[in-house]
């Protein structure tokens, strides 16, 4: 017997799978839609892309709730913050606040959201990752950081955060990149959305829909070629995610791609 046919002879089993796959569906959808207010903040007009986001978000969160008590629902509602993040960052009062201050303040509502989802999702502290794990394994991820930071830089060349290396005028600053970027969106992309994706889509299905958004994010670079090496760290960082069960790792990681980034490396190779 084919798999049509059992499927025919299955009306239960039929439905299960169409809602299986219409649901894979939108979930592509709301990333295609993510992809195109990206594009339209970027290249467009951010008030425009910030419209787009908002659009997106409030759909997210009305089809979360007509999936109620269905896995996808836990998707939505994760996938919710990744508008969130473009619509804070774009809208928040920072005019004459420092650049290097900007991240801890749009972290803190972000924050707040990602905890919210965690408890509506009904997440334990180690099923989003939120535990120590293997440290040795942990600190090789972590340090993975360094030489990541070097090549984002090598891409994208910003000026620095800080006027020099001096430590203080480096503590405070790296101390809000490790905890605003670093910890912030491992939580919400390898801590609440991927454990959500996983329930709906599978563990490595699930990291690579997760991985594409986290890509799609950065196309206010305007660098296509960023947009490639974030997407392969992004697919590093959700593969040791899956593999290990924890985000210690991949926060370090992060966190000090981002030092080297917009702090060290423009300092050492200017």
């Amino acid at each position: 017997m084919s798999k049509a046919q059992a499927l025919r002879q299955d009306p239960g089993r039929f439905l299960k799978t169409f809602s299986a796959f219409k649901d894979h569906i939108f979930l592509w959808l709301y990333a295609a839609g993510i992809t195109a207010a990206e594009i339209v903040t970027a290249y467009y007009n951010p008030v425009s892309g910030i419209a787009c986001h908002a659009v997106l978000l409030l759909a997210l969160l009305a089809h979360a709730a007509l999936a109620y008590r269905q896995p996808v629902n836990m998707v939505y509602m994760a996938l919710a913050l990744a508008p969130m993040i473009r619509i804070t960052s774009l809208s928040m009062p920072l005019l004459g606040v420092p650049p290097m201050y900007w991240y801890f303040i749009i972290s803190l509502p972000l924050f707040a959201a990602a905890v919210s989802v965690m408890r509506l999702a009904g997440f334990k502290r180690q099923e989003v990752g939120l535990i120590a794990g293997n440290l040795p394994l942990q600190a090789l991820v972590a340090f993975l950081g360094v030489p990541l930071g070097l090549v984002e830089y090598l891409i994208l060349k910003p000026a620095p955060l800080v006027p020099s290396l001096a430590f203080q005028h480096v503590w405070l600053p790296a101390l809000i990149l490790l905890t605003g970027t670093g910890f912030l969106e491992e939580l919400i992309f390898r801590g609440v959305m991927q454990r959500a994706a996983e329930e709906c889509l599978g563990r490595w299905y699930g990291a690579i829909y997760i991985s594409f958004v986290f890509g799609v994010l950065h196309i206010t670079h305007r660098s296509p070629l960023d947009l490639l090496f974030v997407f392969g760290v992004a697919l590093l960082f959700s593969t040791a995610v899956a593999l290990f069960r924890s985000i210690a790792g991949v926060t370090f990681a992060h966190g000090l791609t981002n030092i080297g980034l917009y702090i060290v490396w423009p300092h050492i190779l200017k």
